[in-house]
């Protein structure tokens, strides 16, 4: 509220209020004053005239009664006068009377309604004889009674008169009120002008000076208040001017001083760009510095782990074992901080991508195990896997990274655990909709790690002691890659250890679960009872879960009920000389066939012959495994008839796995053929990506091994074809066979519908996981044996004519490489080696002319070719070369490879020099 209207509320308000309050009160007591004076008047008159109207009654004097009524009619107001004799008969009646007939009062009455008073007085002898003391004798006094009533007098009178002179008060004291009302509006308003004009002349000039207006200045006031309020406001005035000049002056200062600092920015910033692009061309040849490097390490380090692995199914004493052991560890050390450097720089660079896929997390975990199987067997650990029955099934996300973090998380868990157990867990830590969280854990009874050495544990190249570098190996980049990878997949990883007691880390896994049902039993076993003995006490945990929700009972080993099958889970220990025979007696004795669950592997330990039948299983063993197992000893009519001491050769459905190899190279396609022969496996050989597509039109496989590298439809091109036919080809598994990849290109060819890559030469090994993951089959390869008394037989005869003096490192042939490769078949590694010899001359002249042409894309498609064709032949020279070259022009184009094709032909004269030598032989 202004202060104009808060003063016009006081002056004009007050006033008014008190005239009204003394307003009222006047009519009240006007109004009060008129009705006492009219009430005194009316009794009065009444009381004057009731003795004349008592003896006119008394003498039934009409004439006399009309003369009385009429005085007192005549008073002003009055409506009727009416008289009643003593019996209540109506005597007179002058006026209008609406009075009702009663008795007669024994006293005056005075009836007061709302318009109406109604005064009702006795007439009594007493007021007769009153009178008559002043008059004559006119009556004896036996006829006129002491005190006795002779009628009563009914007097009505209206109040109008009373309320009209109450309302001409009040219209009165209104106007008298409305003219005060205006006077004193008048009044208020002038001194309110008078008292807030200056102060709004003062609030203009602060919104001026606010404003920036310095130059009003207001006049001076007679109130002293006013005049030091315009006196404060015109210094403050002055003092804005002056502030305004200086702050002129100042700026005037500080542009010519930052139009020079804009011009010492400006160098800088053109310097600060150059280093700038200086620091990204930097980072760009780090980039690819690291990953030519990287590539250029690992075509050697492959060739180096391909031979090694060759080497060691050779002949050879300990001492040689040991030594091929070391190098072969330190390549694989090697091989792993290359792989977490370029992890690393990805990360860091934000240029690592997710792919989502469908993943079966029982089936991927138990890869992971298995692929540490080796090493835990080695020192004699137990490694368990316990995925909870609650986790759905398919869940989406990216299971090469999974993969990798758990592979990681294992191998630390492995390293620092002497003895005890590494246990991994998944289970289900949320489940809304179709968004799941995963919690996996892997637990070891390790070395531990202390609370400082928890905090620095994640950092990069750092390592819990720096002792532990030496001591176990690794690069100290591992756990800093799994926390950003866990961090990119939307998880926390988080540690609890204690020094000495072993380490826990764990995880959260968001995932998607679009087609996730609860995942159903494996197998059902019509409730078998089935024998049990497991010391370990997490693996019979699982044991013992897995087989009732498979339908079977599980029983104590000492449980006196028979059983149809019985299982033992057999420590390194048990194997002993002392405790051999005592568990083959156990065997011998039992009634029903046996599944051992060792805790080693088949080279170590000695084999118990089975009397009843039976299998061994190597701890750690996958679900698959076990369930396969449990078939072909509890199912067997499910299972291919088989003998006892025919080695099993796939566990799998009892419908032979249909394979499709598609090759543009024959040799390649007869090699992979020999090596997946079986009798549970149907191979299928196709030539080109179009056989293949008119193949899938009318027939389905179980799995497909695809050349990349094809004329016409190369294999991306075929496998996104054959995706297209029909859901059950959509479906599929389709894996990239190829000599050489690069990173990228696998990440490419992934997501371009493949489901893996393998790389040539076929690792025996890698072909069996890939069998297990995709088909959930274990392929038992047994030409191992007779390849390497093959080996030890033909060493000391047929070596020495394929030996060359040639100036290479590597042997120009080396048969006993190709048997390996060729299955431990020597027949077919002469029959590669000569295929490949008779397509040197075209291959070096379809090189030397794409090379002369500076044409990349067909001399790459050259060397690839020679190089698949050289990684199934014994020709170790060759096979370096060619390597080596196909990464250079994959990773530097044409620059720097001239020097290496030249090695290339002459590696290649070499190897045509041999030809008579293989004719001989």
């Amino acid at each position: 509220m202004s202060l104009n209207t808060r003063l016009l509320f006081a002056l004009l308000g007050f006033p008014l209020l008190v005239y009204a309050m003394m307003a009222v009160l006047l009519v009240i007591q006007s109004d009060t004053q008129a009705r006492t004076a009219q009430q005194a008047h009316l009794e009065s008159a009444a009381e004057l005239l009731a003795p004349s109207l008592a003896e006119a009654v008394a003498t039934d004097d009409a004439g006399r009664m009309e003369v009385l009524a009429r005085q007192l009619l005549n008073m002003r107001g009055l409506r009727s006068v009416v008289l009643f004799n003593q019996q209540g008969t109506r005597l007179l009646q002058l006026g209008q009377s609406n009075a009702p007939l009663l008795d007669a009062p024994a006293d005056q009455q005075l009836i007061m309604e709302e318009d109406t008073w109604r005064l009702r007085l006795p007439l009594n002898a007493s007021q007769l004889n009153a009178n008559q003391t002043s008059t004559s004798q006119a009556i004896p006094d036996q006829v006129r009674p002491s005190n006795s009533s002779v009628g009563w007098l009914d007097i009505e009178m209206g109040t109008q008169a009373l309320t009209l002179g109450r309302y001409k008060l009040i219209a009165s004291l209104s106007l008298g009120g409305m003219l005060l009302g205006l006077l004193l509006f008048l009044i208020a308003f002038a001194i309110s002008r008078y008292t807030t004009r200056p102060i709004e002349e003062a609030n203009q000039a602060l919104y001026r000076l606010s404003r920036g207006d310095y130059r009003l200045r207001l006049a001076t006031s007679n109130a002293t208040e006013l005049h030091h309020l315009s006196r404060h406001i015109n210094a403050l005035a002055e003092h804005f001017q002056q502030a305004q000049r200086d702050m002129q002056t100042q700026i005037e200062q500080a542009t010519s001083e930052l139009q020079e600092s804009m011009e010492t920015i400006e160098e800088q910033n053109i310097k600060l760009d150059l280093a700038h692009r200086s620091a990204l061309r930097a980072n760009a040849v780090k980039s690819e510095f690291l990953a030519n490097m990287s590539h250029e390490i690992r075509t050697p380090l492959n060739g180096i782990i391909g031979f090694c692995r060759l080497l060691s199914r050779s002949s050879l004493d300990t001492r040689q074992q040991e030594w091929l052991q070391h190098v072969h560890r330190a390549c694989d050390n090697l091989l792993m901080l290359v792989n977490d450097v370029l992890d690393f720089s990805k990360l860091e660079a934000n240029r690592l991508t997710l792919e989502e896929a469908d993943i079966d997390i029982v089936a991927l975990v138990d890869e992971v195990v298995g692929l540490h199987a080796p090493e835990a067997q080695r020192k004699h650990l137990h490694l368990v896997a316990m995925v909870y029955d609650d986790v759905p099934t398919p869940l989406t996300g990216d299971p090469l990274r999974i993969h990798q973090v758990l592979n990681n998380l294992i191998g630390n868990a492995l390293k620092f655990t002497h003895e005890g157990e590494v246990i991994v867990r998944v289970m289900l830590d949320n489940l809304e909709g179709q968004h799941v969280v995963l919690n996996l854990s892997v637990s070891d009874t390790g070395i531990g790690l202390s609370d400082a050495h928890k905090e620095a544990l994640f950092s990069a190249f750092s390592q819990a002691e720096p002792s532990h570098s030496r001591q176990f190996g690794g690069s100290g980049l591992g756990l800093t890659i799994c926390r950003q990878l866990i961090e990119r997949m939307g998880g926390e990883i988080d540690v609890e250890s204690e020094l000495g007691k072993g380490t826990t880390f764990s995880f959260t896994l968001p995932m998607l679960a679009h087609k996730a049902i609860e995942r159903p039993p494996e197998i059902s076993l019509a409730n078998p009872t089935i024998r049990l003995y497991e010391t370990h006490a997490p693996t019979r945990h699982v044991l013992e879960h897995l087989l009732q929700r498979w339908e079977a009972q599980p029983i104590a080993f000492d449980a006196p009920e028979p059983a149809g099958l019985m299982i033992l889970g057999l420590e390194h220990s048990d194997f002993s000389s002392e405790w051999h025979s005592h568990w083959q007696e156990v065997i011998d004795q039992a009634t029903c066939p046996t599944l051992i669950l060792a805790n080693g592997n088949s080279f170590d330990l000695p084999a118990l012959h089975l009397t009843h039948g039976g299998e061994i299983l190597y701890k750690p063993f996958s679900r698959a495994q076990l369930v396969a197992s449990l078939k072909q000893l509890l199912l067997p009519a499910l299972m291919p008839n088989k003998s006892d001491q025919e080695p099993l050769a796939l566990t799998a459905a009892p419908q032979p796995l249909k394979l499709l190899i598609v090759d543009d190279n024959a040799p390649n396609r007869e090699l992979l053929k020999s090596m997946l022969e079986d009798p549970t496996l149907h191979v299928i050989t196709l030539e080109s990506g179009h056989q293949a597509l008119e193949f899938a039109r009318t027939s389905n496989v179980d799995m497909v091994l695809m050349d990349i590298r094809m004329p016409g439809m190369d294999g991306v091109q075929t496998t996104q074809a054959l995706r297209r036919v029909s859901s059950t080809w959509a479906r599929c598994p389709i894996i990239a066979v190829t000599a050489h990849v690069l990173t990228s290109e696998r990440q490419q060819w992934l997501a371009e519908g493949l489901d893996d890559v393998l790389i040539k030469p076929i690792d025996e090994a890698q072909l069996d996981q890939l069998l297990n993951r995709f088909l959930g089959v274990t392929h038992r390869l047994t030409a191992n044996s007779a390849t390497t008394s093959y080996l030890q037989r033909d060493s000391n005869t047929n070596k020495q004519p394929f030996s060359h003096a040639a100036p290479a490192t590597l042997p120009v042939v080396d048969l006993e490489i190709g048997a390996r490769l060729a299955g431990g078949k020597e027949y077919l590694a002469r029959e590669q080696l000569k295929r490949l010899i008779d397509s040197l001359d075209e291959s070096e002249q379809h090189m030397r002319a794409a090379f002369a042409q500076q044409n990349l894309p067909t001399l790459l498609d050259w060397v690839h070719g020679l190089n698949g064709a050289s990684r199934y032949c014994g020709a170790p020279e060759l096979a370096l070369l060619v390597e080596t070259l196909e990464t250079r022009l994959r990773t530097s184009g044409l620059d720097h490879v001239e020097g290496l094709l030249d090695d290339l032909y002459r590696a290649m004269a070499r190897l045509r020099a041999h030809r008579p030598l293989l004719l001989r032989h």
